[in-house]
């Protein structure tokens, strides 16, 4: 997600969910060729795993950013082919790729070729309103040719005009069964679904049937959800308590700050993680204020989290 999960977004995620593998934004071949590559590319090791997400559609470019993904720390390379922005479009890269699959195969090949990590591939279910099975099984097919063997599939189509990327994560509808038959029609292959997966319950029945599943925007939102999954996926894990992903937090917030990072940064992705609960309300107010934030003092999520336990009647 774009903007969404930077690195301070996956130290948060990690601390909720030990054992998930954690995925960057997608980061675009120019991006890496031309721009900061640390400043896309610097994470802290806690993150681990972590999966480099990259945007591109020409091979050496792509071969090169999976280079300096693993030079830098990666432990799984992704192309996405799923997104459907039309800035992403215009560069020919996304969902777009679907409609060439020998691009995409030269392309894995080419980042194969250049690292010795897993080189995986996100898609969706088809383009536009086509709904025709044998289009993204022959697609996957094309990519299972190349050895590539872990897809996440997003299971709805990608509509290239007239949908905003909002409205292509909600109005096409999801087609679990067609993401089935590509798990059914590939047995060797590890199919990750992604799409409409919102609570606990739904994520656990489907990896039933699935060999995992992928959260967004869900994760986004409601960050606990992660903790929910990893108690019931690892009973035997013992989990941070809330008090003490606080105070983690509070002190890598204290680190970044340091290196000039602003706390909001930091806060942003904390925002929805006490839905639910009494407080909720304050806890989001007091971390996503200006005026509070721009004093950049880590003390701010531990505050809000003692006056979200004095509401909720909680220890802090």
């Amino acid at each position: 997600m774009i903007d969404v999960t930077d690195r301070h977004c996956r130290y948060f995620h990690r601390l909720l969910a030990p054992r998930a593998r954690l995925y960057t934004e997608m980061i675009t071949t120019g991006a890496l060729m031309h721009g900061n590559v640390a400043r896309h590319l610097d994470f802290d090791s806690a993150e681990e795993p972590v999966a480099l997400q990259l945007g591109g559609s020409e091979p050496q470019a792509l071969a090169d950013s999976a280079r300096l993904g693993r030079q830098w720390g990666y432990n799984e390379i992704n192309l996405n082919c799923g997104c459907p922005s039309e800035r992403v479009q215009r560069g020919a890269f996304g969902a777009c790729l679907m409609a060439e699959p020998d691009l995409v195969a030269d392309c894995i090949k080419a980042m194969q070729d250049a690292v010795d990590i897993p080189v995986t591939v996100k898609h969706r279910l088809g383009l536009d309103y086509d709904e025709s099975y044998d289009f993204v099984r022959d697609f996957v097919g094309k990519i299972h040719d190349t050895g590539c063997r872990v897809f996440v599939v997003h299971a709805r189509n990608a509509v290239l005009k007239g949908l905003s990327p909002k409205d292509n994560r909600e109005k096409p509808p999801l087609r679990y069964a067609a993401a089935a038959r590509l798990k059914a029609d590939f047995p060797d292959c590890v199919f990750v679904l992604n799409g409409g997966i919102t609570g606990t319950d739904q994520a656990m029945d489907l990896m039933r049937e699935f060999d995992g599943v992928m959260l967004g925007r869900a994760a986004w939102h409601n960050p606990g959800v992660l903790a929910d999954i990893s108690r019931r996926l690892h009973p035997e894990l013992l989990l941070p308590e809330p008090a003490q992903v606080v105070h983690a937090m509070a002190r890598y917030a204290e680190r970044e700050i340091e290196k000039g990072v602003p706390l909001r940064m930091i806060a942003r992705s904390m925002l929805g993680w006490m839905s639910g609960r009494a407080g909720a309300r304050h806890w989001r107010r007091s971390l996503s204020d200006p005026a509070l934030l721009n004093r950049n003092d880590a003390r701010l999520i531990e505050q809000a989290w003692s006056d979200l336990a004095l509401r909720s009647g909680d220890a802090a």
